[in-house]
């Protein structure tokens, strides 16, 4: 029997070892501190018994720790903290639906496209046309064409959305403003009610400015006769150089804003942007 103890303790310490090893740092740790937390207990009832008094209190403590039964002892909070966080469960994250358009034309839905970001129109890339259907046309045009003000376009609601691209003609100069054909058009049927009433409107325009064309050469003629048969009059050879006068005149048919020479009579016709 003695010569079998040895044998046994090593046996037993051997197999203590092996289980140490297994153990994490944190694990080591934690029943470190539980050891060191049980002993600090053991030595404060040793050391001191307590009066009437106090008993009360230190039993009420004592009776707060658990012992786990693998030497040493828990609090009772400290478990029910352990507890709470492992009866934690976090809700799964919301699944957010993408909001597709539906195109007009294909009636199939889409994220985002070039005639819905710039136009606010529900046209996908593919059913896009941009020669005839969705044709981008000038603010010049727009208003020539269709006989629309700056009113009609910037300030009528809801108002024209319209992209900016550098003048063809001349880089420096300011940029164009391109809007959409189809949406023009709606908004010529707005202002005019009917295309009928935008045609007549149209003859009538034309045929004011072909009677303002006709005074106009009535009265160069008249000036002509008048200066010819003036006997002091002689010829001016120096180059003329266009005085304009403060006064702006606008016509309102045309949409157009003129000055007025104050030696020649000569028109200057020009629009705002």
């Amino acid at each position: 029997m003695d010569l079998c103890s040895p044998v046994i303790s090593n046996t037993h310490t051997s197999e203590s070892k092996a289980n140490k090893d297994d153990l994490t740092p944190a694990m080591r740790a934690k029943i470190e501190r539980n050891r060191q937390r049980a002993l600090m207990l053991r030595q404060a009832r040793l050391a001191s018994r307590p009066s009437a008094g106090e008993s009360g209190g230190t039993l009420a403590k004592l009776a707060k720790t658990v012992d786990s039964g693998g030497g040493f002892f828990i609090d009772e909070e400290e478990e029910e903290e352990e507890q709470k966080t492992k009866k934690v469960v976090h809700q799964p994250a919301p699944v957010m639906e993408t909001d597709y358009l539906l195109c007009d034309d294909c009636d199939k839905p889409f994220m985002d496209s070039y005639l819905s970001n710039g136009f606010d129109l529900a046209v996908c890339d593919t059913c896009r046309d941009n020669e005839v259907k969705h044709k981008l046309i000038s603010r010049t045009e727009a208003k020539q064409s269709y006989l629309l003000k700056d009113c009609d376009l910037d300030k009528r609601e809801p108002v024209l959305r319209f992209v900016l691209r550098k003048n063809p003609h001349n880089p420096h100069w300011g940029d164009m403003k391109l809007y959409l054909k189809l949406q023009v058009e709606k908004r010529s049927l707005e202002v005019w009610g009917s295309e009928e009433a935008l045609e007549e409107a149209k003859e009538a325009r034309e045929e004011n400015r072909e009677v303002k064309k006709h005074k106009q050469f009535n009265k160069k003629v008249k000036e002509l006769r008048r200066a010819v048969r003036s006997s002091v009059w002689t010829k001016d050879t120096s180059a003329h150089k266009h005085e304009y006068g403060p006064e702006e005149l606008v016509d309102e048919d045309e949409d157009l804003y003129k000055k007025v020479c104050n030696t020649c009579g000569h028109q200057l016709t020009y629009e705002k942007m």
